[in-house]
């Protein structure tokens, strides 16, 4: 009797959540380009420096982008939704002959994922300590995101080293250290301008309990 053909992957459950990702991240690229476009026309008299640190986020996040594009066109178009379908099976013999590796540019997710984060959070700090004339919240953002900055380079090592999705978990504490980082960072920061913010015109006695 013949054995019958391995069934086609699920490619909607394998694919689709992270298709839908590079959706919104480019929906959100577009609004980005009218963002710094607003900004070069309408804001000539800002600092050099900050101009072209502008400039370089923007280049930056583009590589992002078009790198999201390749790592999806690779098992999506060059390779049908094959490879990658052992990523969600158990069995250890079929996922060591499938080879489910991880996208060939997978890598470049988590570092320049940082590259643009990292000095935005940085900057954010500076623009607190200008504002509320305070160390103790800059430090502790400064250091989220070096935190989240070496989460980031060690997620990017991890995943040249472990190499298959079969060993992913190994991945999961830098990662985790990446993420919520960077995320008590943007907490911080948000919380802390709209504090100083607010607070300057409305409660000044509050602001200077807060921030002095």
């Amino acid at each position: 009797m013949a054995t019958a053909a391995p069934a086609l992957p699920n490619v909607q459950l394998l694919f689709g959540p992270m298709l839908i990702g590079v959706f919104f991240n480019m929906i959100l690229y577009g609004v980005l380009i009218g963002q710094v476009l607003t900004y070069f026309q309408l804001y000539r008299s800002d600092a050099l420096w900050m101009r072209i640190f502008v400039f370089v986020l923007f280049v930056i996040e583009t590589a992002n982008t078009a790198f999201d594009i390749s790592y999806m066109y690779q098992p999506l178009i060059l390779e049908y939704g094959q490879s990658y379908r052992p990523m969600f099976l158990r069995s250890l013999i079929f996922t060591q002959a499938r080879n489910p590796y991880f996208f060939q540019l997978f890598i470049t997710q988590p570092l320049l994922v940082v590259a643009v984060s990292t000095p935005i959070q940085l900057f954010f700090a500076w623009r607190i300590r200008s504002i509320t004339k305070s160390y103790w919240i800059p430090a502790i953002v400064s250091i989220l995101a070096f935190a989240a900055c070496a989460g980031g380079i060690w997620t990017g090592v991890g995943i040249r080293i472990v190499k298959t999705f079969a060993n992913k978990p190994k991945l999961h504490t830098s990662a985790l250290l990446w993420f919520l980082s960077s995320c008590v960072a943007d907490i911080l920061i948000t919380i802390s301008l709209v504090i100083s913010l607010v607070c300057a015109t409305s409660v000044p006695a509050l602001y200077t309990t807060c921030f002095t």
